[in-house]
């Protein structure tokens, strides 16, 4: 077999992509170690993916046992790990219905049909406006990217998909003067990831589903990144106390494999009729089975109990750094979703941290240009919490004194 290198990433692979220089080829728990047996401490999660870290024996277990049964059929059939995993995410929220697909970006492109087909059949085609908020990340397809408020991703993409409008992030009086009897649904991530960890307040969410309730609009929340314990809670709208009608989980839900819910009411969910939708891969056995693991775990005291003392023990490393090193404004996000936000002085920024933190042996990710943004395994030990603020202050020390 061929030594990969990352030379042959330029040679053979598209380059929307610019891949660190190392290649990882393992993972266990927290420690990821590279093709020259170099170990790194992983505070990234593979972007909020790897809740239960590498490797985890339980998750490994089920994908074992599923591969040896079945791996696919088709949506001509059902299977016993999608039922089991639909009822255990319907069980644990307000839902009565799941809809399964492989990414984030595919359960919210069927969020945003489902909110524009429900419109559709109970007021009609005019009513088909979506809200959205700036800063906000909802996929890569060219519908999920025009939800999303960030115009980078959608430069050079046109025509985009009309009837989007997006607003300011907790500005209440904004929403309040957009919401009309053409918005079919206003979508909000409660916690933006990609925008820079920017928490939406417990008013604004407040506010949001009031209008939607006045309104006949339906309140969608994109939990694909900051759902799945990663508040503290099991999903972020349990942490807020505010329930929308329609919720989008993916990348934890799989701990690495690929898997995204949608979850509403039945009520709802009628509207996606036989035939209105489908995904070829989407609820397959060998993804629920992970994911039905996966689920079960998180959604113990045990570990979801575990993110407040995990955040504080990061929280208070980052603030420590800080006073020794000042670059950073202030820290950002809920549980174990954190941004840590550059000065005026360091704008700019973050990638050198990241690129710093990688040499001294972390895996840190950036949000934005001025954002370093760290989330770890839900079950990250206190040791390498520890190790990896050690290192986290080698980086920024080292940029620190290249200012």
């Amino acid at each position: 077999m061929t030594h990969a290198t990352r030379e042959m990433f330029d040679q053979y692979m598209a380059p929307n992509y610019a891949p660190a220089k190392i290649i990882p080829v393992r993972g266990e728990g927290s420690r990821v170690w590279d093709q020259d047996g170099r170990c790194y401490i992983d505070f990234a999660g593979g972007i909020a993916v790897t809740a239960l870290g590498h490797a985890h024996p339980q998750v490994v277990d089920a994908l074992k046992r599923q591969a040896d049964s079945l791996w696919h059929l088709s949506n001509v059939f059902t299977n016993e790990p999608a039922l089991e995993l639909a009822k255990m995410m319907c069980e644990a929220t307000f839902a009565e219905r799941a809809y399964f697909a492989n990414s984030g970006g595919e359960v919210n492109e069927a969020a945003f049909k489902l909110a524009r087909r429900y419109a559709y059949d109970h007021h009609g085609p005019e009513k088909n406006e979506i809200i959205s908020f700036d800063g906000s990340f909802h996929g890569r397809t060219l519908f999920t990217v025009s939800v999303g408020g960030q115009p980078k991703y959608t430069e050079g993409f046109g025509p985009l998909p009309g009837g989007i409008t997006h607003l300011p992030l907790n500005d209440i009086d904004a929403l309040r003067a957009a919401v009309s009897s053409r918005t079919c649904a206003v979508i909000v991530e409660p916690i933006q990831g990609e925008g820079g960890i920017r928490s939406c307040t417990r008013e604004f969410l407040e506010a949001a589903r009031a209008v939607c309730d006045e309104k006949n609009a339906l309140l969608v929340f994109d939990e694909v990144q900051c759902g799945m314990g990663r508040t503290g809670s099991l999903f972020a709208y349990q942490h807020y106390g505010v329930t929308p009608d329609i919720l989008t989980s993916a990348k934890a839900l799989g701990c690495g494999f690929p898997v995204g819910a949608m979850l509403t009411r039945a009520d709802i969910a009628a509207s996606l009729a036989v035939g209105t939708h489908g995904s070829t891969y989407g609820g397959n056995p060998l993804a629920c089975a992970v994911a039905g693991t996966v689920f079960s775990i998180i959604n113990t005291p045990q570990v979801l109990d575990g993110v407040a003392s995990r955040r504080r023990l990061i929280e208070d490393g980052l603030q420590a750094i800080n006073a020794r090193y000042p670059m950073f404004s202030e820290v950002r996000g809920e549980g174990l979703l954190i941004g840590w936000v550059l000065s005026d002085a360091y704008k700019g920024r973050a990638r050198e941290v990241l690129n710093a933190a990688l040499a001294e042996g972390l895996f840190v990710l950036v949000a934005g240009a001025d954002v370093v943004r760290i989330a770890p395994s839900l079950i990250v030990p206190e040791s390498d919490i520890a190790e990896g603020l050690e290192s986290l202050e080698r980086a920024v020390a080292s940029v620190y004194a290249a200012a």
